[in-house]
């Protein structure tokens, strides 16, 4: 696994130490692998690395890489795309290369900000893609590279709106925020699914044991929300009244790069392949708060 550090690079290796433990579990073994052990932006390196685990994986059953590590600064992509796409779109490139050497099947972790947003009902996986922004480009040119390098053994997992208890995100943010000023003004014009990184972690891992069909998948906790509606539903959990939040628009917050307005993923290819759907979001945040709390509160 890459991205090892990131919040959901973090509750993966969680889940897949739990999962070793048990004697029924399909995992035999694994490696948490940080940037500072794979750097996925060298094609080299990512072969050499590659090779090596795939010996010992071909005697416990084959190797399964499901890459986390991604450039995910949004408004940093719109002024140094050539850094993004290397991360975003390289990155996994060469990781479907040398997974095609050696035999092994791909897990790429992607995002709703590939479409454009216009859309009034939840995107299917075949949907027009047209992002509107550096780093929903950057993450299409990866999914793409992905499924024509390695079109057999390989999956792409959009999911969108994810927090965790670590690195920053909304939840952390806002949590900080609503201390130190006592109010806050949230977007009630952007809607999506928030995703628990824990939750997203465990679709992931199922995905990889269960082998459906190979291709393009959503993966996000069930429901929608504004940012709003999803500040209004963190200040809940940490004990705060919900009406310190207050509407605004995405107009009067300009941001170097754009936000699709309405951004949900269906969950029918997921469902469709007989994998066990995520709670709803609502769920999944005060189960986040009770696992996490300290660290969510920032």
């Amino acid at each position: 696994m890459t991205g090892a550090a990131g919040q959901l690079g973090v509750d993966l290796c969680r889940l897949l130490e739990t999962r070793l433990a048990d004697p029924d579990s399909a995992v035999r073994a694994y490696a948490g692998l940080g940037r500072a052990e794979l750097d996925i932006t060298d094609p080299a390196r990512v072969r050499a690395v590659l090779r090596d685990q795939a010996r010992p994986a071909k005697v416990q059953g084959g190797l399964v890489v499901i890459n986390t590590a991604a450039w995910t600064d949004v408004d940093a992509a719109e002024s140094d795309e050539t850094a993004a796409y290397a991360v975003n779109a390289a990155g996994p490139a060469h990781l479907a290369a040398a997974c095609a050497e050696v035999d092994a099947v791909l897990v790429q972790v992607s995002t709703d900000y590939v479409f454009a947003g216009a859309a009034n009902k939840p995107y299917e996986v075949d949907d027009e893609t047209a992002p509107v922004g550096a780093y929903g480009r950057t993450k299409l040119a990866g999914e793409e590279a992905v499924r024509a390098l390695l079109p057999t053994s390989s999956y792409v997992v959009r999911t969108a709106w994810v927090y965790g208890q670590s690195g920053r995100n909304f939840v952390r943010t806002i949590s900080r925020l609503a201390r130190e000023r006592g109010a806050v003004s949230v977007v009630d014009d952007q809607t999506g699914s928030p995703t628990w990184s824990a939750d997203l972690a465990a679709g992931l891992l199922d995905l990889a044991v269960a082998e459906p069909p190979p291709g393009v998948y959503h993966c996000t906790n069930a429901g929608e929300t504004t940012w709003f509606g999803f500040a209004r539903e963190i200040m809940a959990e940490i004990g705060l009244d919900p009406q310190v939040v207050s509407p605004t628009t995405t107009d009067a917050f300009p941001r170097p790069a754009a936000r699709p307005a309405y951004s949900v993923l269906s969950s029918r290819s997921w469902l469709d392949a007989g994998l066990t759907p995520l709670r709803p979001w609502p769920d999944a945040l005060a189960a986040a708060f009770a696992a996490a709390g300290d660290d969510l509160r920032g």
